[in-house]
């Protein structure tokens, strides 16, 4: 997207994680296909009492268009945040690609539903806004999720492949992007197959909080303290999403904790963390051929149990995201700016091997500044 005119540059991605533990924003260049320069990126975590709210409304319960209000006032405040941190100005940026916050997602019901004021949000910006991005997908057949796969096929370009990237936040999802010439609109000329895993980190984080007092299991400590209980992890495995062919996709609520709560603190989460692991190892079952190597994004490439475990299930070498040169936090925002590149370009956001849907299909609302 580099040229020599006084076009603004940047697309700024934006969005708020199904842990609910804050903002990720990220400028990328791009032109929306193979074309990606990575900018300068700023994470503002939610305060207990904004996290609350937010998992208060989850379902779309409660006083949901005040919290939208807030939810966007504060992605407004972050964006800006981190244009004047970076000398840039609202007239540098050609869009913002808002996800906003998933409330609730039943797509064997056609349903998803992710809030956040696109028309607001560039008010208070001055900058245009993309956002509803999943909508047409669903409407087309589709299961509205995941919705980062072409931009980890174009990331993956220049590599060995086939290759997975796994996402672990909330909810884990994964991209398979196999051999194949990746041009033009990005990642359609190869082959693709990405679909939700499982659970992420979300139902760990619940059962820290509960049991510590704290967000997250920071490190693994709980888990790394406690046992696997197998029969415990025999019943989670059990759910009927696991024998579900790809692509395929789910709801941070879809599974929960029941079969763990007899457990000690230590062992309970010993053995989420190890549902977690179970079932993206269950996930690499789909892959049309074994990948060369995995790369992980989010949150949960922070926990060094969880890693460990990862390495040890997968026949395959496994990294975090920086050891290919990504920022593992901020691929899903990065992603986001790229899709909104390609939105108001009219080029497909998803394709049939990532949503199931019929045909590759655009998507996306416009809001004019």
């Amino acid at each position: 997207m580099t040229d020599t005119t006084n076009k603004p540059r940047w697309a700024l991605g934006m969005m708020s994680g199904t842990s609910c533990d804050g903002i990720d924003a990220a400028l990328v260049e791009t032109d929306g296909e193979t074309e990606i320069i990575i900018g300068a990126a700023l994470a503002e975590p939610y305060e207990p009492a904004f996290r609350a709210k937010l998992m208060s409304v989850m379902g779309l319960k409660g006083p949901v268009a005040e919290v939208e209000k807030e939810l966007t006032e504060r992605h407004a405040a972050v964006a800006l945040r981190l244009l004047k941190d970076n000398g840039l100005e609202p007239k540098d940026i050609a869009l913002i690609g808002f996800h906003g916050q998933t409330l609730l997602h039943q797509p064997d019901l056609g349903r998803t539903k992710q809030i956040g004021d696109g028309a607001l949000l560039a008010k208070l910006t001055g900058i245009d806004v993309v956002n509803d991005f999943r909508s047409n997908d669903m409407a087309h057949g589709g299961q509205g999720a995941p919705f980062v796969p072409l931009f980890h096929a174009a990331l993956a370009a220049s590599m060995k492949r086939p290759a997975a990237v796994l996402n672990i936040g909330g909810v884990a999802n994964v991209t398979w992007v196999g051999e194949g010439t990746l041009k033009g609109a990005a990642g359609t000329g190869a082959p693709i197959l990405a679909f939700d895993t499982g659970p992420g980190n979300a139902l760990i984080d619940d059962w820290a909080l509960k049991h510590t007092g704290q967000a997250v299991d920071t490190d693994g400590a709980l888990a790394a303290k406690g046992k696997v209980n197998d029969a415990a992890l025999a019943k989670l495995m059990s759910h009927p999403y696991f024998a579900k062919k790809a692509p395929k996709s789910l709801d941070r609520n879809d599974f929960d904790s029941t079969p763990v709560q007899s457990l000690s603190p230590e062992d309970g989460a010993a053995t989420l963390t190890a549902f977690t692991v179970a079932s993206i190892v269950k996930a690499a079952e789909l892959f049309p051929a074994p990948a060369r190597r995995w790369i992980v994004a989010g949150g949960g490439r922070r926990n060094p149990v969880l890693m460990a475990a990862l390495a040890e299930k997968l026949c395959a070498p496994i990294a975090p995201a920086e050891r290919a040169g990504w920022n593992g936090d901020m691929l899903e925002a990065q992603a986001f700016g790229y899709l909104a590149v390609r939105s108001v370009r009219g080029l497909p956001l998803s394709v049939p091997g990532a949503t199931g849907v019929k045909e590759p299909v655009t998507g996306g609302k416009l809001h004019r500044k």
